[in-house]
């Protein structure tokens, strides 16, 4: 479970001094653009895509930036009283955004990316799958649900797909634009499954099993046929407790399993899975070919797109694993 964030006094402050000056008023039809806030890099990116030069996007989380330890600054709560639309990952993954939206004394919509996609509890159920309930159903936002939902471009869609009809209702005029886009980037994230199952594919079946930081690729190995056999962090947060006889049982599994390589991930430091490493005889991919679990890569780097990451993830996989 994804521990809560309290806000502190002072940007409480700063947020109760926005709402006394009034919410953003909607967004009308002779206005050729709207204010979203997205709060990971990945929302913010798929954001983009869909929305184009019709949106001015405020991304909350920056690159390389571990989403579990957030806390939102001055400049981002006001950037959230002026919003439009606000997109989240949902699930749980902002444990901090409905206070602050509340406190910002928001008018806009609130979107949750993860409404329709497929869910799944954790490796440890082999049979867990459901479709995120609408509001009259179970809140996914409070269940126990891995949050990590972008790991399968299938997913991805889905979350695109919300986008495209909370930023048509922002903004009708440019609603035939927001679904064009939305094609056109489904056809983009179905041509980057396949090459995936193709990447995939050259690993020798015996090979295909992963060891990460935290819990947070199980959509990935799901979607691609790869064995999930431990993390160094058994939560879907980096900030859960490390203990001795996780790491104990994590060795016994790699040595038995034969697995050949420890993932390390950009935004967990690296020294738990090299001791890990150093301690079951095998080898850490780490540095430049560390995996972006939570977090897109910073703008210039391979993986600054969601779609870059997801190519520089499955590069890292398969060059380790003998594809």
């Amino acid at each position: 479970m994804l521990k809560p964030v309290r806000l502190g006094a002072a940007i409480l402050a700063i947020l109760s001094s926005a709402a006394c000056a009034g919410p953003a008023a909607p967004a009308t039809q002779t206005e050729t653009t709207i204010a979203v806030v997205a709060t990971t890099t990945q929302i913010a990116d798929v954001a983009r895509q869909v929305g184009g030069d019709a949106v001015r996007v405020t991304q909350l989380l920056k690159p390389n930036v571990d989403p579990h330890d957030f806390d939102p600054s001055p400049a981002d709560l006001q950037a959230l009283a002026a919003a439009q639309v606000v997109i989240k990952n949902g699930l749980g993954f902002e444990p901090w955004l409905d206070q602050a939206v509340t406190a910002a004394g928001n008018s806009g919509t609130v979107v949750d990316a993860s409404r329709g996609a497929t869910l799944r509890e954790g490796h440890h159920q082999e049979e867990s799958h459901h479709e995120a309930e609408e509001a009259d159903g179970e809140d996914p936002e409070h269940s126990e649900y891995d949050p990590h939902i972008w790991h399968d471009p299938a997913n991805a869609k889905v979350m695109a797909a919300n986008m495209e009809k909370a930023l048509a209702q922002a903004l009708p005029s440019r609603a035939a634009t927001f679904a064009q886009r939305r094609r056109a980037y489904d056809t983009e994230l179905d041509r980057l499954d396949e090459w995936i199952k193709q990447r995939i594919a050259t690993i020798p079946q015996a090979d295909r099993k992963v060891v990460t930081n935290h819990d947070a690729f199980g959509y990935y190995l799901d979607r691609y046929g790869l064995t999930y056999v431990g993390a160094i962090i058994p939560s879907f947060d980096t900030s859960a407790e490390i203990t001795g006889k996780n790491l104990s049982d994590l060795v016994t599994a790699i040595r038995k399993t034969g697995v050949k390589a420890i993932f390390s991930e950009s935004t967990v430091p690296p020294k738990a899975a090299q001791v890990l490493a150093a301690e079951a005889g095998v080898k850490v991919v780490g540095g430049e070919d560390s995996l972006y679990g939570d977090s897109l890569g910073p703008a210039g780097s391979r993986a600054d797109t969601y779609i870059g990451m997801m190519r520089h993830n499955t590069e890292a996989i398969v060059g380790a694993l003998g594809g």
